[in-house]
């Protein structure tokens, strides 16, 4: 067999594709485009003999085109044969062709693809005719009466098949299409959004029933036994009834649905077109039509925060309205313990798929209780959960204390990064004509003591927003208070280091212009920190409660979503 790309104005030759060679075609002799849009490595062919395709993946600027679907740089979709590929800008049109090999050595591919036979005299002097294509060979002919065969038999066991069901009472089994009336999706194609990668193969189709699975560790597993795949083809079917269970759920009318982290992406660790060859042979396997996403950094669409949930419901299902409680989610991420079964000693290395569920309120199964019937395992959340905040709930207590006081003070903040403190002293102290020293504005604790010194001598208060975890780092502001003769107050921030976490990881997600805390930032307060008590010279001691305000309802629904397993 051989297959190539035929230049629709017949421009030169065909482009041979050799099975599994990439080949790389773009501006230059070998197309005699000179177009200065197209780049020199415009576009990334790889053939499939097997499936008569190839997989194009554009790599210029400007845009490549597969039919009427326009590609990005970096995105892929699959020519079939017959099909038209537009190199750039809609220019340039090649036919993809498959056909057997030429009988004879003389004879050249132009033989066979010409998209006009020229005849003798015809402006092309000195050039020999073209040849009409050779009528197929015995052995092709038969192999066509064979298919043919093969095809009938077929219509005739699902007609078989069809029969039986209908004698036994029960409907026949639909066609994908038919079951929810749309359109299946007309061939492969990948899809990029900032940090979100979508893979759509042919036949996908809309449905309110969603089957969601997390990849690896729940559909496949590495070959070699490591955690981590030593290679882009270390992996294989996690079980033998996976393919077998998702053919039955397509045949129910569910749409198969694969969401996965792929951090390594991001971090250069893994190469985009590595993994999504990776994905699309895994699709392969699988045998049934599934739509992949893959969240390839940090931030709104890893797992478990709901950004490629929301993206399949709110643009990637036809307008098909999604039906939680008869869609699911199955992941092996389950914050399973140590030993949580004979020869499972390791605990799971997260929560990540049980919270995702959690978010999105479907029904969650791990792989051994969804493909095997295993009983559910034991299983625990992380702490926090940050749908218990209450924003309705007390700022502070004690309740009956003064928040502002009507005479000279100082006011020194205690807690984590991202426990509150900036915001509830930006929003209850300064507007009352407190001071207000940060050592991350200011650089150094000496400039905020001298900022705090200079408030008091001028008869103002002052309110310190620092972590001040221990006795030490406190002594410096209660001895400026005592030096100016004005009582020291205390206010204790109570938000738990998984709360400070969380609020972090919320205002990356919300919030431009701030510096992130990292986890060891936030887990070195903690291991300083020490009580604060009234024998260190405050005068009062105010624990403020972390009580979380939103702009709008969506911004407390992302806040409301675990986003850390």
């Amino acid at each position: 067999m051989q297959c190539s790309l035929v230049s629709g104005d017949g421009r030169h030759e065909p482009v041979a594709l050799p099975d599994g060679v990439p080949v790389v075609l773009g501006r230059g002799p070998r197309t005699r485009v000179a177009d200065k849009k197209c780049s020199r490595t415009q576009v990334e062919l790889l053939a499939d003999y097997k499936h008569r395709a190839v997989r194009v993946t554009q790599r210029g600027v400007n845009p490549t085109s597969v039919e009427e679907l326009q590609l990005q740089p970096g995105n892929s979709s699959t020519l079939q044969e017959g099909q038209t590929l537009w190199l750039v800008n809609g220019r340039y049109p090649y036919t993809l062709r498959f056909l057997p090999a030429p009988q004879s050595p003389h004879r050249s591919l132009l033989d066979f693809f010409s998209p006009k036979r020229h005849l003798p005299g015809e402006g092309d002097e000195g050039r020999p005719p073209k040849r009409p294509k050779a009528p197929s060979p015995p052995e092709e002919e038969e192999e066509e009466e064979e298919d043919s065969a093969v095809a009938a038999k077929l219509h005739q066991l699902q007609e078989t098949a069809a029969s039986a069901e209908r004698a036994k009472g029960g409907a026949p089994r639909l066609p994908q299409g038919e079951l929810s009336g749309l359109p299946p999706h007309p061939r492969d194609s990948w899809e990029e959004h900032g940090k979100l990668l979508v893979f759509t193969k042919q036949g996908v189709v809309p449905s309110a029933k969603v089957a969601g699975f997390d990849l690896d560790g729940t559909i496949i597993t590495t070959k070699s036994g490591k955690v981590f795949p030593t290679s882009p083809d270390d992996w294989r079917i996690l079980y033998p009834e996976v393919p077998r269970k998702l053919k039955q759920l397509r045949n129910e009318g569910y749409k198969i649905v694969i969401f996965t982290n792929q951090l390594g992406i991001s971090r250069g660790r893994l190469r985009p077109e590595v993994f999504k060859a990776k994905a699309e042979a895994v699709v392969e396997r699988l045998g049934v039509p599934v739509q992949v996403f893959v969240a390839t950094g940090t931030g709104i669409y890893r797992k478990p925060l709901l950004g490629m949930w929301e993206y399949l419901c709110e643009k990637a299902n036809g307008a098909v309205s999604v039906a939680l409680q008869s869609s699911l989610y199955v992941g092996d991420a389950a914050g399973r313990p140590p030993n949580w079964a004979p020869g499972h000693k390791k605990k799971d290395f997260s929560c990540s798929d049980r919270l995702f569920a959690l978010n999105a309120a479907l029904p969650f199964y791990t792989p051994e209780e969804f493909f095997l019937g295993w009983a559910p395992a034991p299983s625990q959340l992380p702490p926090g959960d940050p749908r218990e905040l209450d924003p309705q709930g007390p700022l502070y207590d004690p309740p009956d204390a003064a928040l502002v006081s009507p005479t000279p003070e100082l006011v020194v903040a205690v807690g984590f990064p991202a426990a509150g403190k900036s915001t509830f002293l930006k929003s209850q102290l300064v507007p009352a004509g407190y001071a207000y020293a940060n050592r991350d504005t200011l650089g150094s604790w000496q400039k905020c003591v001298a900022l705090v010194a200079a408030a008091l001598r001028e008869g103002k208060s002052a309110a310190v927003d620092n972590t001040n975890p221990d006795p030490e780092s406190r002594r410096r502001y209660i001895e400026c208070a005592q030096d100016a003769g004005v009582p020291c107050r205390c206010f204790l921030f109570t938000a738990t280091l998984e709360q400070a976490k969380h609020n972090n990881r919320f205002r990356d997600l919300t919030a431009s212009g701030h510096v992130s805390v990292t986890d060891i930032v936030l887990n070195s307060y903690k291991s300083k920190f020490v009580e604060p008590s009234l024998s260190e010279g405050f005068a009062q001691i105010l624990r403020v409660h972390f009580v979380p305000r939103f702009a709008d309802a969506r911004q407390e629904a992302l806040y409301r979503q675990f986003s850390e397993g």
